[in-house]
């Protein structure tokens, strides 16, 4: 999914939400959570778009119809110590889209 098919969908209430994943080598990735499944975020090129900070999401999205949006972070210290039982559940937290000035 591109930037151009992210708003055709926001706007016409195909999205529920977004969620940006926190993955390692601090970078970003930007998924849609819509009636067909999770979709990631494309760059023009057809890649998954990394994306640098949450700022650089906000400046992404300016144009976007408002969506819930959670930054995502999967624990890695439960998954290595092991010290947990049962099924792990990445941290969500809500995030605001609005711009800061």
């Amino acid at each position: 999914m591109n930037i151009d098919k992210l708003n055709e969908m926001a706007a016409s209430g195909g999205i529920q939400e977004l969620e940006l994943l926190s993955l390692e080598g601090g970078f970003y990735v930007l998924r849609a959570l819509t009636t067909q499944g999770p979709q990631s975020l494309h760059d023009a090129q057809g890649e998954v778009m990394r994306l640098r900070s949450t700022t650089e999401l906000r400046q992404l999205l300016a144009h976007t119809p408002p969506l819930p949006c959670w930054l995502v972070q999967h624990v890695v210290h439960d998954e290595m110590c092991g010290q947990r039982e049962g099924p792990l559940a990445p941290l969500r937290i809500p995030l605001s889209l609005e711009q800061t000035l």
